[in-house]
C-alpha cells in the first residue's frame, strides 16, 4: 500500500469520526437544552435553540481550523 492510499484512509476516518462527533454532541446539546428550557420553565424554547447552534459553530470552527494547510 503506497501512502497515498494510506493518507487517503487516515482522512475517511477522521472525517467519520468527526461526523460523529458532531452528531453526539448535537444529541446532548438538544437533550441538556430540552431539559435545561423545562427545568427553568422558560416560555420558549431558548436553550434547545442556543446549545445545538452553539455546538454546530464550534464544531464548524474546529473542522476549519483542523483542515486549514499549517505553512
Amino acid at each position: 500500500m503506497d501512502n497515498k492510499q494510506k493518507s487517503n484512509k487516515q482522512l475517511l476516518l477522521q472525517y467519520s469520526g468527526l461526523a460523529f462527533q458532531l452528531l453526539a454532541a448535537i444529541g446532548l446539546a438538544v437533550y441538556a437544552g430540552y431539559y435545561l428550557d423545562k427545568w427553568i420553565k422558560t416560555k420558549s424554547p431558548i436553550f434547545l435553540w442556543l446549545l445545538p447552534l452553539t455546538v454546530i459553530i464550534t464544531m464548524i470552527a474546529k473542522a476549519i481550523k483542523d483542515t486549514s494547510k499549517k505553512q
